[in-house]
This record gives C-alpha cells, sequence and structure tokens, in this order.
C-alpha cells in the first residue's frame, strides 16, 4: 500500500496521483481508507479483472464489506435502530444504461447488494423496501439471516439504559423530552415547535458510515454502489442517501462516477454524486468538482459532516470532504497495473461558498 502526496489550496488538499493517462484504466476508487475498506478495493478490482464486469466489481467490493462488516458500519450486526433492529440500506447504478438498482430497510437478510442489483436485473423498478424487500431477496434465492447479533443487542440495550442518548429526535417537538428520555413519544402541538432546528454534529467514525465505490472498466464504462448499516439508534423506518441514485453514489459513462459518505439526512438534500458528476461533464476536474459539490452543502450545514470521492471518465480522481468530519479524510483507489490499493488524503477545509 502506498499514500499518495497531497496538493494544498486554499479550499481543499487533493491528491495527484502520479499515474500515466494510458494508465489509469482500469479504476475503483472507494470511500474510506481504514481496514476493510482498502480490502474491498482490491476485491472489487480483483472482480473486475477476472471478470471484466463492471458490475461484479461493485458487487465484490460492497458484498466484501458486508460480510467482514467494515467498521461496524456495513452488513449486519452493526448500526442498531431505536428498536434494536439493524437494517441495511444498498444501492448499484449502471451508469453505461442509467439503470439503478436501490434496497433501503431490509432486515431479516444480510446480502443488500446482492439484492439492490436483482432489483435492477430482475424488475422494471428502481427501489423496494422493508418487508417486502426482504421477501423480493428471498424470492431471488438470497437467504433469510438475523441481521441482529448479541453484541449489536447489548450496544442497544447499553443505549437505552443511557436514556436513548443521543438520538435523532428534535428537542420541542415531542413528549416526553427526547433530550433527557425514551419514547415512546407523542407529538406537541404545532404552538410548541420552534421554527428552525440547530444542526446535530455528524457522529465519529463507526457510528454511521458507508462504503461507496465507483468502478470503471478498461472501455470507460462506469458503475457505482454503496452499501451501509446506517446511522445508529435512527428512528425505526429511516432510509438514509445510501440507496438514492445520485446522493450515495452515481454513474454515468463519459463523464465519471461518484461515492458519497457522511450525514446522509443532510446529503440526499443536496445529491452531491449527481452534482459532481455534472460538475465533470460541464468540464470541471475532479477536485474542483468535488469541492463544489460539498461547498454547496457547507452552506447551509457548516458543521455537517460528510465526503465524497469522484472519478472523471479519464480515471483521474480526487475527493472533498467538509470540516464536520474532522481534518481529513482519506479514500483508497487502485488503477491500471497496480497491485494492490492505493490511499489518498484530503484536508476537510472550510467549504462554504
Amino acid at each position: 500500500m502506498m499514500t499518495v502526496n497531497i496538493f494544498t489550496t486554499s479550499l481543499v488538499s487533493v491528491a495527484i496521483v502520479a499515474i500515466s493517462t494510458a494508465d489509469q484504466l482500469p479504476v475503483v476508487v472507494t470511500t474510506w481508507a481504514v481496514s476493510g475498506f482498502e480490502t474491498a478495493t482490491d476485491k472489487a478490482f480483483d472482480a473486475l479483472l477476472d471478470s471484466g464486469s463492471r458490475l461484479n466489481a461493485v458487487e465484490a467490493g460492497c458484498s466484501f464489506c458486508e460480510d467482514d462488516r467494515c467498521d461496524g458500519s456495513v452488513g449486519f450486526g452493526g448500526s442498531p435502530d431505536e428498536l434494536g433492529e439493524t437494517t441495511l440500506d444498498a444501492m448499484i447504478m449502471d451508469g453505461e444504461t442509467m439503470d439503478v438498482g436501490g434496497i433501503g430497510q431490509l432486515r431479516g437478510v444480510r446480502h443488500a447488494i446482492r439484492t439492490a442489483r436483482a432489483v435492477m436485473e430482475k424488475t422494471t423498478h428502481t427501489y423496494l423496501v422493508g418487508d417486502a424487500a426482504a421477501n423480493f431477496a428471498v424470492e431471488m434465492g438470497i437467504p433469510r439471516q438475523s441481521t441482529e447479533t448479541p453484541e449489536s443487542t447489548a450496544r442497544w440495550k447499553q443505549w437505552k439504559a443511557g436514556n436513548c442518548q443521543p438520538n435523532f429526535w428534535k428537542a420541542g417537538t415531542v413528549d416526553p423530552d427526547p433530550t433527557k428520555s425514551c419514547g415512546p413519544y407523542k407529538p406537541l402541538g404545532s404552538r410548541n415547535i420552534r421554527n428552525g432546528t440547530k444542526y446535530r454534529q455528524w457522529a465519529k467514525l463507526g457510528d454511521h458510515d458507508t462504503i461507496a465505490q465507483a468502478v470503471i472498466d478498461s472501455d470507460g464504462k462506469i458503475a457505482s454502489g454503496t452499501s451501509t448499516n446506517g446511522a445508529s439508534y435512527k428512528v425505526h423506518g429511516r432510509v438514509g442517501d445510501s440507496p438514492v441514485a445520485g446522493a450515495g453514489s452515481y454513474a454515468r459513462s463519459g463523464d465519471g462516477g461518484c461515492g458519497a459518505t457522511g450525514d446522509g439526512d443532510v446529503m440526499v438534500r443536496f445529491l452531491p454524486c449527481y452534482q459532481a458528476v455534472e460538475n465533470m461533464a460541464r468540464g470541471m476536474s475532479p477536485r474542483d468538482a468535488a469541492v463544489d459539490a460539498i461547498g454547496r452543502i457547507t452552506r447551509f450545514y457548516p458543521t455537517f459532516g460528510g465526503a465524497i470521492v469522484v472519478v472523471n471518465a479519464r480515471g483521474e480522481h480526487s475527493a472533498a470532504c467538509s470540516p464536520g468530519l474532522g481534518k481529513s479524510w482519506r479514500y483508497s483507489y487502485r488503477s491500471g497495473s497496480m497491485q494492490e490499493h492505493a490511499v489518498a488524503e484530503v484536508e476537510c477545509n472550510s467549504l462554504q461558498g
């Protein structure tokens, strides 16, 4: 593994990858560069070489993290919701056809990215959610398996014992006071509801994030995908940005691909991956495209935590992250004739525009 050098601008630090243009394809880029996510990069790249299929590559990379439970934020046995259930969101997108398959609130089935791909390839729909998505998965030959573990249940019980803190309910809108007590909650009258909400700081690494990958094959055809078990102690029924095309990831052959991680409840409102790919289609470099997309979010949510990794049709890649994620953020990639993944790092400076 190697870590590339960093080039700093006044807005953000970006990785300058010392690979010739002719040797940049195929390429895989992956959110995060910690144990598991880096291996997922290699799994995706090896699947691409073995099968020649960009979709197989995305499925292989995301599936590895689902089975390995990368950082506890992907796959079964992580991020219990407020009822103690672990639910999964995933999405896969073919940038050549613009077909998408997504699933949300999947429980009782561990293979989320495989289920999402079945939605894309076996139906004319884009998304399936909840128990119906699990039933569909079983119909497609994917086995039922518990998405909870003794560890996730113990973690949920500890949270309950701490008066369900923190949580995702707005103070002053429900009773009892969600900043002090567990539910069930009842709504307060509209006269008690304050306009506007102070932004909740994104949780630390491990509380929730996502594997998102963008893959370009040797012919320049692009695919992307995501998988996550969402935010810890989320309101039961919540679906984040990961299964939403343009938010969790996006792919469009001829223009580029993108993967996102961070506070999905905020990111889904801005479709940062769609924006980044559209920026590249309009001539922006991957660096500028990523900075612009994240800056559109920090304009409204200055302390929000999130990042995107982007790659253009030539295989050139970069990233941007917001200050709420920390001082810097790392992603992993592999391209051309590289024998293993490498790591790039960006600084999370102010991106308000």
